[in-house]
């Protein structure tokens, strides 16, 4: 696990909609996460780095349906600096999205990936970005999911703590995991274009 990582030119921010992040149904480890998250995407911000807010559009009578208020993005998106939103529909942040096709365009190498959940599209979003030839950072305090309910016959309850850990581990050798938000650091990617305020604020 290391400390000390080259500087990423982009940050995904996966799912951090306010079903997850904010209430009684937020994830144990939210106001951590939260703070991790946004200190991240500050500093991303600060440097030119290209911040990518993924918002999944959950099924009908899901805490992320659309249009509901668990669905809205916890965190603000600053159209000004360039920020871009992306929704999606499967764990998967690639699957069926321009999430590549953006960060091709942008020239992006290296990408920092944070928020929830761990194991699901956290996980299957650094694990398509690792197949696709990214470089990719995790920043162990700012992932974060739910405990796994007992199960009669396969296990007792699973902490939230060590799912997100396992969910790191699986992802193997190539994903870089650092402790803290706070080891990551960002740089501006050769080929952004100059920030068009709205335009720039969502991709469909």
């Amino acid at each position: 696990m290391a400390a000390h990582v080259s500087p990423v030119q982009a940050l995904i921010v996966v799912d951090v909609q306010s079903a997850f992040a904010s209430g009684p149904d937020a994830v144990p480890a939210a106001p951590r996460m939260v703070v991790c998250v946004k200190d991240l995407m500050a500093r991303a911000r600060t440097a030119g780095a290209l911040v990518v807010q993924l918002q999944n559009d959950g099924p009908e009578g899901a805490p992320d349906e659309p249009g509901t208020p668990g669905w809205e993005l916890h965190l603000p998106v600053h159209q000004d600096l360039g920020d871009v939103v992306i929704r999606k529909t499967e764990d998967d942040g690639f699957q069926d999205t321009p999430l590549a096709r953006l960060l091709n365009e942008t020239g992006i190498q290296a990408l920092a990936i944070c928020g929830v959940m761990s194991e699901m599209c956290v996980s299957a979003t650094a694990r398509t970005a690792l197949a696709q030839g990214y470089r990719v950072v995790m920043p162990h305090d700012a992932h974060a999911t739910y405990d796994i309910p007992a199960a009669p016959g396969i296990s007792d309850m699973v902490p939230a703590a060590m799912v997100s850990r396992v969910a790191e581990w699986a992802l193997g050798d190539e994903v870089e995991i650092v402790p803290h938000a706070a080891d990551v650091t960002f740089e501006p990617p050769a080929d952004r274009p100059t920030p068009e305020g709205a335009q720039r604020s969502s991709v469909h």
